[in-house]
Order: structure tokens, then C-alpha cells, then sequence
């Protein structure tokens, strides 16, 4: 690194916008919340630190590391944070950037061309939230260090040693005061790790768990390809070259990197910054359009068929990640994961248009490979646009709108009505007569509905189970999902508590998951936790959920003059056990279904329930030692 370019990123290019109160005492407008999701934003906010400085081309190693204290340690080998006199503030540019909220050389392009952290809210966040964070500057042949405790410095910066190299390490303790459960997840970190490792090549970032003395390296060469070769690891690529471009215009970076598979779902994922754009955005407009615009086209100068494809077409089996850097990002949306930046469309959709041509004129059997899947992806949709109208039809026709077994609530402020999705007509018989029936409703399943995993749309709608499920929920699916529609606020799937039970769950899971995702982002989705078992004793009844807590019942109880019973299914339960257990509002325990995060819940859904026996070997034996309710 030459001493210009080191001496021009210095304490005078800090810029401070405003100060940091408020933040312990409002942490989710800052972070989104205390919970699990919140708790991990502040490794993320540190680390996106170091990712900034690799972007500028001065970090190359990353490490983070989960320690036994509870504390979490990251650190590079960056240029390390300025540690010089801020001129307007009078103290280091180390503890401006500590204590002072938005201060950063980030606003200050000659720093920091594009920035992922620009969109997070910075490290002084984490030193505020945390009861203590120790941060180590290596700088100008020193290493500095500087002690704080909830966001206030209980030391000076003080240089403790000399080093020939540069960077920037903060360990920080999250603050039981402010975090329910400080218990970090590694394999939430890890995922967030590999995916910021895949959309940043050649940056190497080391995780280590010292609490399970586990540990991972994440370094790709071929980033965006890497990426897609992953998403795809579960599925069978139906050609073998991918498609991918890495192209600049007007300061917008655009990469791409794409394949089809045999599968029938979409794994498409956009970012911007590095940040995932769960709401996508004028970039993921952009690759839409060009993409359906190249294969129209190819479609007819080739006179491949007679058809003209629409946009849902061109997602069946479609695996890949568009991944734009921009320099002043604009997002919305309802979670700020939505880029607005209206040049940014054109750009994507120019670049995109031109080296998809190119692509397909040079690979003409892919090209036709390609087609040939949309073909056949439209025909099933065509399929099963039909096969729901008659549906419809039927229903209407049969009993009014609505599926005969359905026993509906009397209710109809879908914000006040609930749905439980029962398995079996004999416990859906128990639900009906236990529930409140005011706003309680039962739609029995028979059976275990179609894997839609393994699945085309047309053979999903023809599913009597799914079809009658849509019927009832309202709001209909994919593309055509309307959350105005929806009859219930709580849908509620309540299943045996056995093998077979968790083998519908995973069912109904996965089908949500796919065509009704909406549903779960709006947090209507739950899971009912049926008891296991019911214990009897001195004329008292405990219901428990499972060993663990029924050795804990014992424990409180004692382990005699005891009746148990251990339920087979739920259809043993009478209306007034089901609902005492399971249905009653204020005693029951229903679990939220929420995605945390998205290619992580893709690629377990595509492990469990898609074709590939191995990647299902590999994850159950990973997670053996997890696993409850194994009925053997």
C-alpha cells in the first residue's frame, strides 16, 4: 500500500451526521428488534465494516469468531479505522466512529466508492447495544486500543505495541439488558459468512465457534458462479455452461449469474451492496424484462413455436443471483430491502439484453434447451390456470364458494378468524366440536397432500387437498396472491405429533413456502404444539409436549402414584382435551412460521423434499443429534 493512498483515508475524512442517543432505548428502530434476527444485525453491521474496505481493494482476510465468554470477535486486515484527532470534535476519529451514530469515511466517495454498511446504521449501534466492546486499531506501525462499556469510553485510545501490519478487530459482549437471549447461532452466522464470501470473490472470511469447537472457510474464486453452483447442489442442471457477465456503466456494477434445473421452483436471488433485496426492485426488474425479451426473440428467429412467453414463464427451474453495486443505493419497501433507483432498470436491462443475445447465438443447444423448459413451463401453467377456474367453477356450483367440509366461523374480520388445518376427519371431528366457533374454523385433510417440491402446476391444482385448501384460505396463489382476500389472519397447521405428522407438516410447509409465501411473510402462519402426552396425578392433569418436559414434570411432581398416556394422534383427544391443549387462545402453545432467511429455507426444502438422496444423507446426519419425536 502506497503512504498516499494510506494518508488520504484520515481522521478529517470523518464526517459526522448525528449523535447517538436514543438508541437503548428505541434499539429497533435501529436494528429491527431485540430478537434473534436483531441480536445477529450486530455481527453483521461489524462485518459489513471489513466487507467495505475489501470493496475499496484494502481487506483481503476476514475472521469472525463466537467465543466461550459470549462475546464475538471480527477483524481484518484492512486499513484499520483513523485513530487521528477529528478536528471538529476534538477527540479520535476511532471514538467519533463509536460514539457518534452515522459517522464514517462511507459518506465520502473518495473512500468508499459503493458501501454495504451505508444502508445499516454502523458499528456505533453495536457499541451501544453491548455491555462492552474492546476495539484494536493496527495503524502507522502502532496497534491502539480503546475499552467501552454501553456505548461510553472507559479508557483512552492508547497505543499497547508496535506492528508492521494494518487492520481493525472489535469484540463485543451484546447486552443483556437490552437481548432477551444473547446466544449467537452459528449457523446463522455461517450462512450470512458464505453468502457475503459468494458475492465478494476472493475475500476470504474464517468463522470459528469456540463454544462447539466448530469452524468454516469461505473463499470463492468464481463468486456469482459459485453461488449458483450451490443453489443448485440439491438439483440436476438441465445444461452444463452457466450463464454469468460481470459488466459496468455509468457506475453501476452488474453481475449475473444463472442456470436452469429440472426442478419446478424458482431460487432467484438479488442483491444490492451485498444487501439482499428480499422486495427486489428496479434492478430485478431490469433482468426480467431482458430476460423475457432474449428468449422471445430467440424463440421466434428460430421459429422454436408459436408462443409468446410471459415473465412467470421464465422462472420454473430457474436458479440464480443478480448481484448489483451501486453508489447511492435508494431502498423502500416495507423492510428497506426494496432498490428504487430508477436508472438502475435500464442499466441491468441493457446489459443484461446484449450478453444474453451473445449467449444464445454462441450456445445454440442451451438456447434451445432453455426454450423448450419455458415451453412446457407455460403449457403446465396454461394447465393449471384452467384446472383452478374449473375448480372455481365447481365449488361455486356445488356449495356456494366455499369446500363442503369446510366448518366455517361465524367471524368474518379475517383479522380476528383462525384456520386450523387439521390432519384426519376423526380429529377434525374432535376439532369442530371443541373450537370457539366464533371465530374458530376446521378444514380437515385427508391424507398427505402432493410434494410439491417434486411437482408441476398442473398437478398441483389437480390435488383435491391443495385445491380445497386454497379454496378455503382465499387470497389464491403465486403470481395471483391477493393478501385482501384472505378469510383468516391465522392459518394453523395442526398434525399428530409422530413421524407421520411431521411428514405432513413438512408437506403443508413446503407448499406454503412455495405459492403462498405471502402468507408467511405477514406472519399468519403458525404451527399448533400438540401434547404427547397427558399425566395424571392426585386428580390433576399435566399435558407435556415431549420427553424433555416430561421429565421435568417428574421432577416436579415426583416420579410416583402417577397415570400417563402417551396420544397416538390427535383423534384420541375429545373435544375438551383438544381444546384445553391445543385450541384454547389462552392456555395453547402455537409456534410462528417466519423466514429468517430465505436461500437458507430454499436450500433446506430442497434437500428435504426434493429428488437427491444424498444432500437428504448428509443433512440428517448433521443434524441427528437435533432431532425429536422419532418414532422407532
Amino acid at each position: 500500500m502506497s503512504e498516499n493512498t494510506q494518508s488520504s483515508y484520515d481522521a478529517g475524512k470523518i464526517q459526522v451526521l448525528e449523535g447517538l442517543e436514543a438508541v437503548r432505548k428505541r434499539p429497533a428502530m435501529y436494528i429491527g428488534g431485540t430478537d434473534v434476527k436483531g441480536l445477529h444485525h450486530l455481527i453483521y453491521e461489524v462485518v459489513d465494516n471489513s466487507i467495505d474496505e475489501a470493496l475499496a481493494g484494502f481487506c483481503n482476510l476476514i475472521s469472525v469468531k463466537l467465543s466461550n465468554d459470549g462475546s464475538v470477535m471480527i477483524s481484518d486486515n484492512g486499513r484499520g479505522i483513523p485513530t487521528g484527532i477529528h478536528k471538529d470534535l476534538n477527540k479520535s476519529a476511532v471514538e467519533v466512529v463509536m460514539t457518534v451514530l452515522h459517522a464514517g469515511g462511507k459518506f465520502d466517495k473518495s473512500n468508499y466508492k459503493v458501501s454495504g454498511g451505508l444502508h445499516g446504521v454502523g458499528i456505533s449501534v453495536v457499541n451501544a447495544l453491548s455491555s462492552k466492546v474492546i476495539i484494536e486499531v493496527k495503524r502507522d506501525g502502532k496497534i491502539h486500543k480503546q475499552i467501552y462499556e454501553r456505548g461510553i469510553p472507559v479508557t483512552e485510545l492508547e497505543i499497547i505495541g508496535d506492528t508492521s501490519e494494518t487492520g481493525t478487530k472489535v469484540t463485543f459482549f451484546p447486552d443483556s439488558e437490552i437481548f432477551p437471549d444473547v446466544n449467537f447461532q452459528y449457523d446463522i452466522v455461517v450462512n450470512r459468512i458464505r453468502e457475503l464470501a459468494f458475492l465478494n470473490k476472493g475475500i476470504k472470511i474464517e468463522i470459528e465457534d469456540e463454544r462447539n469447537d466448530k469452524q468454516k472457510v469461505f473463499e470463492f474464486e468464481n463468486g456469482l458462479i459459485d453461488f449458483v453452483e450451490f443453489l443448485n447442489k440439491t438439483k440436476t442442471p438441465i445444461h452444463d455452461e452457466l450463464i454469468s457477465l460481470s459488466k459496468e456503466s455509468n457506475d453501476v456494477v452488474v453481475e449475473l449469474a444463472m442456470q436452469y434445473n429440472d426442478g419446478y421452483n424458482e431460487t432467484f436471488f438479488s442483491f444490492v451492496n451485498n444487501i439482499n433485496t428480499h422486495e427486489g426492485g428496479t434492478h430485478l426488474i431490469g433482468f426480467r424484462t431482458a430476460l423475457t425479451r432474449a428468449v422471445n426473440d430467440y424463440i421466434k428467429r428460430k421459429k422454436i413455436g408459436d408462443f409468446r412467453l410471459t415473465g412467470e414463464d421464465l422462472k420454473e427451474g430457474l436458479a440464480g443471483i443478480l448481484s448489483v453495486k451501486v453508489q447511492e443505493p435508494q431502498f423502500e419497501g416495507q423492510t428497506k430491502t426494496k432498490l428504487g433507483n430508477s436508472e438502475v432498470k435500464g442499466i441491468v436491462d441493457s446489459i443484461v439484453s446484449s450478453e444474453l443475445n451473445t449467449f444464445f447465438e454462441e450456445n445454440p443447444n442451451i438456447a434451445k434447451i432453455i426454450c423448450d423448459k419455458c415451453i412446457m413451463s407455460a403449457k403446465a401453467r396454461d394447465a393449471a390456470r384452467k384446472a383452478r377456474e374449473l375448480t372455481r367453477r365447481k365449488s361455486v356450483l356445488e356449495s356456494g364458494s366455499l369446500p363442503g367440509k369446510l366448518a366455517d366461523c361465524q367471524e368474518k374480520d379475517p383479522s380476528k378468524c383462525e384456520l386450523y388445518l387439521v390432519e384426519g376427519d376423526s380429529a377434525g371431528g374432535s376439532a369442530k366440536q371443541g373450537r370457539a366457533r366464533e371465530f374458530q374454523a376446521i378444514l380437515p385433510l385427508r391424507g398427505k397432500i402432493i410434494n410439491v417440491e417434486k411437482a408441476r402446476f398442473d398437478r398441483i391444482f389437480a390435488n383435491n387437498e391443495i385445491t380445497t385448501m386454497i379454496s378455503a384460505i382465499g387470497g389464491n396463489v403465486g403470481e395471483e396472491f391477493d393478501s385482501s382476500k384472505l378469510r383468516y389472519h391465522k392459518v394453523i397447521i395442526m398434525t399428530d405429533s409422530d413421524v407421520d405428522g411431521n411428514h405432513i407438516t413438512t408437506l403443508l410447509l413446503t407448499f406454503f413456502y412455495r405459492y403462498m409465501r405471502p402468507l408467511i411473510e405477514a406472519g399468519y402462519l403458525y404451527i399448533a404444539m400438540s401434547p404427547l402426552y397427558r399425566v395424571k396425578k392426585d386428580k390433576k392433569f399435566y399435558y407435556v409436549q415431549d420427553d424433555k418436559e416430561l421429565e421435568e414434570l417428574f421432577n416436579k411432581i415426583g416420579k410416583e402414584g402417577y397415570e400417563i398416556q402417551r396420544y397416538k394422534g390427535l383423534g384420541e383427544m375429545n373435544p375438551d382435551q383438544l381444546w384445553n391443549t391445543t385450541m384454547d387462545p389462552d392456555r395453547r402453545m402455537i409456534k410462528k412460521v417466519e423466514i429468517d432467511d430465505a436461500i437458507a429455507a430454499d436450500e433446506i426444502f430442497s434437500i428435504l423434499m426434493g429428488d437427491k438422496v444424498e444432500p437428504r444423507r448428509e443433512f440428517i446426519f448433521e443434524h441427528a443429534k437435533e432431532a425429536k419425536n422419532l418414532d422407532v
